[in-house]
């Protein structure tokens, strides 16, 4: 069974940056895509970002595109999402999940995820 753990989530200012992290156990991340997806208070749950191993391509949804970057480490079995310049609306609670191939580039469908991290931006 996949197991993801996520951490790196806080309190920021709008303007600053985080980094997400995914700790990633019975997924290999050399094979399989890994999204992130996140859900602000009274939002529904959002795909964020998706990188796919087959050629190393990366997908962000339209809110977050130029501001946020998906990697994954199949080394050290650790997924990320560097987040600048956060804004207010970037809120919310984020996980890492499996998602597939053809679903990389949608956003959709994600598998299994992590417990979540919070990302609160506030002044």
């Amino acid at each position: 069974q996949v197991q993801l753990v996520e951490s790196g989530g806080g309190l920021v200012q709008p303007g600053g940056s985080l980094r997400l992290s995914c700790a990633v156990s019975r997924y290999r991340l050399d094979w399989f895509p890994i999204g992130w997806l996140r859900q602000g208070p009274g939002k529904e749950r959002e795909g964020v970002a998706c990188f796919s191993p087959r050629d190393s391509r990366t997908y962000y949804a339209d809110s977050v595109k130029g501001r946020f970057t998906v990697s994954s480490d199949s080394t050290t079995r650790t997924a990320a999402l560097q987040m600048n310049n956060l804004r207010a609306e970037d809120t919310g609670l984020y996980y890492c999940a499996p998602i597939g191939f053809t679903d990389c580039p949608r956003l959709t469908n994600f598998g299994t995820k992590g417990p979540g991290t919070q990302v609160t931006v506030s002044s």
